[in-house]
């Protein structure tokens, strides 16, 4: 049981490290898929990752509104039986959330920086309810250079808060290095 938070970078094995911690805590993972298949290139990488999961994982695909999900989850006397539950990634939901909106505007960015960070907020009171290993996946952003457009540094910096919120809600945080795990708590 508890909130385990997976970052790094983007191609370190975050993935594939959080889909081990998930096959550890059992053999039946609710998997929420965050990605959207908008163009060819991600429709592959979805193809992908779908094919690595095993047959007894379910996997749910929701690109905004995941604390919604988790409440669903523990109302569902099937789904609830699952060992883990699995959700990858909040890089991508953040990208979802940032471009769906008006955020021309500091008081537009503003708005959709309370309601991101209210979601994520309601997530994590939602995960605890599960009483499962709940597993996040998400990347750091904040290693590289400053996003030269107002739109990446918005998405830069959501993310980072995010990011953050997550580790400190969390009960377990790995850093992911060129697939090598590092816990940081």
């Amino acid at each position: 049981m508890g909130i385990v938070f997976i970052t790094g970078g983007a191609r370190s094995g975050k993935s594939r490290f959080a889909e081990k911690k998930a096959r550890e805590a059992g053999n039946r993972v609710v998997y929420i898929a965050t990605a959207q298949a908008l163009d060819e290139e991600m429709a592959h990488r979805i193809s992908v990752h779908r094919q690595r999961r095993p047959g007894t994982w379910k996997t749910i695909e929701e690109p905004r509104h995941l604390s919604r999900v988790l409440n669903e989850i523990s109302k569902d006397a099937d789904i609830s039986e699952y060992d883990a539950v699995l959700i990858d990634c909040m890089a991508l939901l953040t990208s979802n959330w940032v471009c769906s909106a008006e955020i021309g505007e500091i008081k537009q960015q503003e708005a959709l920086r309370k309601a991101l960070l209210q979601e994520i907020e309601n997530t994590i009171s939602a995960a605890r309810v599960l009483e499962k290993k709940v597993i996040i996946v998400s990347n750091e952003v904040g290693l590289g250079l400053v996003p030269e457009y107002p739109l990446g540094r918005i998405y830069r910096d959501l993310l980072g808060e995010i990011n953050q919120i997550l580790a400190a809600a969390a009960d377990e945080v790995y850093f992911l290095v060129s697939g090598i795990p590092i816990k940081l708590k």
